[in-house]
């Protein structure tokens, strides 16, 4: 099961995060579903960046702003009145939130107490999904999945602050959002995802981008690491999924992992083993492993068996796919070609 693209049709959707990477994507395939799309972010945090290169400010209600700003937010909330919240804003980046902690959490942490004040004002919302991570939980370095039900205690500022998310989310649904007339609210663990259009830093395929368009080999940090990487597309189709089916019943409302296969989750070192190979022979990788570094997780998967057993969901996309999806993306933006046609052809081949 997938969502329903006609379900988005005129439905009055609020995105936070709208400018960034996911938040992009996912404000294409709501523009193109016919939905009515406002958007609620920082500027994009990348030049270059995808929001831009999609051509999305014409086609969306666009708003400049920030999620630490309650009085903003709730502005935005009353004028756009939807009925579909998607709340993806967020400091991202693990490292970031080591030189910049407080940050983070304000961000993480409070910005997702105030959406859901905004929630609690704005009756016309009865959907509400809280994008997190698949970093949200107590990482015990184990070889097999984390279920929704293990600890959450990220270690590092990001991670934790998401945990926190988590934790502040369980409350205003035990507190404010139990009852039949209340929106129904969700949140969902997304692994890594990778796909054209990211150019944060500190991450696997970007890094892999710059070096290619810089003609140098490509420096990994953490090659023996683990990670659930999926394409972009994946966890933005599971996230509407989910929204839609919980705005027809709150049954479906819960707390979701979204990753890919467990033949699909490669170490770094595997995953630019692909990137090179989709790439071509002028790409080529090398060692840059840190001495001192901040700590990292090195081994994390998902265990998904809730949401296939609940939706019937399950990935559309292997590894080898994803990689072939990203680099034809990127060798298209490299060459000057159609990014808004390029995004709209992934979708229509990644929903058919």
């Amino acid at each position: 099961m997938s969502f329903d693209p006609a379900f988005y049709r005129e439905k009055k959707v609020l995105v936070t995060g709208h400018t960034g990477f996911k938040g992009s994507w996912l404000c294409r395939m709501l523009v193109n579903a016919g939905a009515e799309v406002t958007g609620y972010s920082l500027e994009p945090p990348t030049e270059p960046n995808l929001f831009r290169m999609a051509g999305l400010e014409k086609k969306m209600n666009s708003v400049t702003g920030d999620v630490r700003d309650l009085d903003h937010m709730m502005q935005v909330f009353r004028e756009a009145q939807p009925e579909i919240v998607l709340h993806l804003a967020a400091q991202p980046i693990v490292r970031d939130s080591y030189k910049n902690p407080r940050y983070t959490y304000e961000t993480n942490v409070m910005g997702t107490v105030n959406l859901l004040e905004c929630v609690r004002s704005t009756p016309s919302v009865r959907s509400v999904l809280n994008v997190t991570t698949d970093k949200v939980y107590l990482n015990r370095e184990w070889c097999w999945g984390y279920r929704e039900e293990e600890p959450l205690d990220g270690f590092d500022p990001y991670s934790n602050s998401k945990s926190c998310s988590e934790l502040v989310t369980h409350s205003y649904i035990n507190s404010f959002f139990g009852g039949t007339d209340s929106p129904a609210v969700s949140t969902a663990r997304a692994g890594n995802v990778i796909g054209g259009g990211d150019f944060a830093n500190d991450r696997i395929i970007p890094d892999c981008i710059r070096a290619m368009e810089a003609g140098r080999a490509i420096g990994v940090r953490n090659p023996y690491s683990t990670r659930p990487f999926q394409h972009v597309l994946e966890p933005l189709a599971a996230y509407l999924m989910i929204a839609q089916k919980q705005y027809g019943d709150r049954k479906f409302a819960g707390f979701y992992n979204v990753g890919p296969e467990e033949c699909d989750c490669v170490t770094t070192g595997e995953l630019v083993d692909l990137f090179c190979g989709c790439w071509g022979e002028e790409a080529r990788w090398e060692n840059l492993a840190e001495e001192n570094a901040p700590h990292e997780a090195s081994f994390l998967k998902l265990d998904c068996s809730k949401i296939k057993s609940v939706f019937g969901w399950k990935p559309r996309w292997h590894i080898r796919e994803c990689m072939e999806m990203t680099c034809r993306f990127s060798k298209t933006w490299l060459s000057g070609g159609d990014i808004p046609a390029e995004m709209d052809k992934e979708i229509e081949e990644f929903m058919a």
